[in-house]
């Protein structure tokens, strides 16, 4: 049998145009959107390893913690559902806010979607900041979970729609590396106000959540919106001008004309929510669904917002577990900077396969060696020789997600799915995304509490469920425009059957007088 299968160059239009200062400018300002879900997913592990915060919060943490070292089960130290209630509330709301913002998106622009996320991020990062309550703690969080929501909606979308179809891949992947470098100055930043005096160091750590707010909200205020939106608004004459300075060149028939086609067949669209349920639309649909779900699946979540608990937990001390989870996220970034360099040399599907077969080989070993200290009732430690080992296999796992599921998980949703239902596409993806980093958010610490070092065998048997899923059913998409990859699926062994003649933009123009 073929797994995932491919187009072939010639089937596909070759737009004229050439990669310009100011698409790569725009795509920077618009990928600092990603520093929004990289800063809280890096920050609130910190913060709740932080005792004058849980002091302050979750008193019945420490007092369980007290309880856990003297009986050293290493496993259970941090099991609160309150606790992680904290941390998965965002989710949550980003969950909810991602319907909203697919309408926002698709109604008035990509543009005016990130703006009402980074707004609503901003707001929340002043609330957490300086909550004196577990209530307005709460409610800060449920903002910063919009603003996720909005800005993990639009930002992909408006990446895959600017980026010429060359670098589309690498321009995309920029959204996860702001994430990485999020993850990566919330991790110092917690390293730094852990030594602040007087207990308010916690504080600091959140508030500074208004840094990247603020680069978000200038930013989208100040850029334009996509070609495919402007045109989707009704407004011909103003997407031409705006696609010829994308481009850098005048001759923008051809790419322009696939446009209309794509807007034409998105008019006829009432109800893009209902549409994607059509048997023509089910490659993205399902795609749209399990790519999110396989993502989260991978257990990455477990060590990025939980990495300094989690190091904790393994019998790290207070600042080894946070310069720990610092060391993690410097691996996080450098990774993210491989998948830029090779998407779009080699494809989407060669790093999906690679990365998940070295995540699998990581999850194993950190599993083997957590059963082999601290065995199944949890009461071990760890040397430091062990510590630096366990630490390089988490790093090992890091570097494979960064460079595959992680850019890519974002990445492909973003670019397969036909203009008419894009937005709605795109909104399934993170509400997917969010339901599972939620569930795993909340459970994980019961997980690793109940289930032990058989928590990360749990995930690797899940990363081999995925791998062999993307060997089979997902094409190849590198170099093909935007508006045409649906012509990837009609030649794919088992989705073409759903793809009928007529939703191939630009075939009979750029396949006349041959077979297709």
């Amino acid at each position: 049998m073929e797994g995932g299968g491919f187009v072939a160059a010639s089937k596909v239009n070759i737009y004229e145009g050439r990669v310009t200062a100011f698409v790569i400018c725009t795509c920077l300002i618009a990928a600092s959107g990603g520093l929004l879900f990289g800063y809280d997913l890096g920050i609130s592990g910190g913060v709740t390893s932080m005792e004058p915060f849980l002091k302050k919060f979750f008193p019945s943490v420490l007092e369980q913690q007290s309880k856990a070292s003297q009986t050293e089960n290493q496993y259970c130290k941090f099991d609160s559902q309150l606790l992680t209630l904290f941390t998965s509330s965002l989710y949550l709301a980003a969950l909810v806010a991602s319907f909203f913002a697919s309408i926002v998106t698709r109604i008035f622009g990509r543009k005016i979607s990130m703006l009402a996320g980074a707004v609503a991020f901003l707001i929340g990062s002043i609330l957490n900041g300086v909550a004196m309550n577990i209530g307005v703690l709460i409610f800060g969080r449920l903002l910063l979970g919009v603003g996720v929501g909005f800005a993990n909606q639009s930002v992909p979308v408006y990446l895959s729609e600017m980026a010429p179809a060359s670098i589309r891949g690498a321009l995309n992947i920029g959204f996860q590396m702001a994430v990485t470098i999020g993850i990566l100055a919330a991790g110092l930043i917690n390293y730094g106000t852990a030594k602040i005096e007087g207990g308010w160091g916690w504080r600091l750590s959140l508030v500074l959540a208004v840094v990247p707010a603020v680069v978000m909200t200038a930013g989208s205020y100040l850029l334009p919106d996509t070609p495919n939106s402007i045109l989707e608004r009704g407004q011909p004459e103003k997407a031409r001008q705006m696609l010829q300075k994308v481009r850098g060149t005048q001759n923008v028939d051809a790419e322009f004309q696939d446009l209309l086609d794509a807007t034409e067949a998105a008019k006829k669209v009432d109800q893009p929510w209902t549409s994607i349920l059509q048997p023509r639309y089910r490659p993205q649909l399902v795609l749209c669904i399990l790519i999110p779900f396989f993502q989260q699946l991978t257990g990455i979540n477990v060590v990025m917002f939980y990495a300094p608990v989690l190091f904790k937990t393994l019998g790290f001390g207070d600042d080894a577990s946070l310069m720990s989870a610092v060391i993690s996220g410097i691996v996080n970034v450098l990774a993210t900077m491989v998948s830029i360099y090779s998407v779009d040399k080699f494809g989407r599907r060669m790093l999906f396969l690679k990365g998940g077969a070295q995540m699998f080989i990581f999850q194993i070993a950190v599993g083997t060696m957590i059963a082999v200290r601290f065995g199944v009732n949890g009461d071990g430690e760890l040397s430091r020789w062990d510590a630096n080992i366990l630490l390089l296999f988490i790093c090992a796992y890091v570097a494979a997600f960064a460079w595959s599921w992680g850019p890519l998980g974002w990445l492909v949703p973003s670019e397969i799915c036909p203009l008419e239902i894009r937005s709605a596409g795109q909104g399934i993806n993170v509400a997917v995304n969010m339901i599972f980093t939620f569930i795993i958010g909340q459970v994980f610490l019961s997980m690793l509490c109940h289930m032990k070092f058989g928590l990360f065998f749990f995930f690797a048997g899940f990363v081999v469920i995925m791998t062999v899923f993307v060997y089979y059913f997902l094409p190849e998409t590198k170099n093909v425009p935007i508006e045409e990859i649906n012509q990837v699926w009609k030649q794919h062994w088992f989705w073409g059957k759903y793809i009928p003649d007529e939703g191939l933009v630009g075939l009979s123009r750029n396949d006349e007088g041959r077979d297709t």
